[in-house]
């Protein structure tokens, strides 16, 4: 009985509770969206060969062209009436359309359709190539307008010509529903006074201008 009594009352052997791993489960794989720019001049206002010339020199000029959130072109093709002044919105692919004016020189018969194109000071004509716009800034002729700094052979005179981008009475629309085109500058890129001051803000400095035939 005693025994019985001992064996019945001892105490039971401490246990270690085995160590338990947590089971992470694994991240779920990162998943990555590509973003497909938009397409540029959606509703296709440029000429196919006027903008890859304009994207070419916005790579070939980087250095002098540092801001690429916009660009403007000139297409001296079309008829003076008619819109060939592009801002071209590189980041949204968005065209807006505007007039501008080519040189006498250019268009010595005023045809309305510049022929000829120099880089010769007194010519009168229009140059083509690529530009960088250098800044708003103001002259005791012309007012308001943006200077222009020339990039290539075709145009690297645009300074010592002056040429620029200014508002003109013969860039507005009254004179072109009068004369059923826009009237010659000396070689500048006239455009209407009511389309200058936010062309001159928007330019700003570092933008390329791309004129080309």
């Amino acid at each position: 009985m005693l025994a019985g009594c001992a064996s019945a009352s001892a105490k039971a052997p401490l246990t270690t509770a085995a160590t338990v791993t947590p089971v992470i489960p694994p991240a779920p794989p990162i998943q990555t969206v590509s973003v497909t720019p938009p397409p540029l001049d959606p509703r296709g206002h440029v000429r196919k060969e006027l903008m890859e010339r304009a994207m070419t020199a916005l790579d070939v000029h980087h250095h002098k062209i540092p801001l690429r959130d916009r660009m403007y072109l000139v297409d001296f093709q079309k008829f003076s009436g008619e819109e060939r002044l592009y801002e071209v919105d590189l980041v949204a692919g968005e065209v807006k359309v505007l007039r501008t004016c080519h040189g006498r020189g250019s268009d010595p018969s005023h045809s309305g359709y510049a022929q000829r194109f120099s880089n010769t000071p007194d010519s009168n004509m229009s140059s083509v190539g690529a530009y960088a716009t250098a800044g708003a800034s103001w002259g005791s002729q012309q007012g308001p307008n943006v200077l222009l700094d020339g990039l290539e052979y075709s145009n690297d005179k645009a300074r010592e010509r002056a040429i620029i981008i200014h508002g003109a009475d013969y860039a507005d629309p009254d004179f072109l529903a009068r004369e059923g085109k826009l009237g010659r500058s000396y070689g500048c890129f006239s455009v209407a006074h009511t389309d200058l001051p936010e062309l001159r803000e928007r330019m700003g400095e570092g933008r390329l201008l791309f004129a080309w035939a």
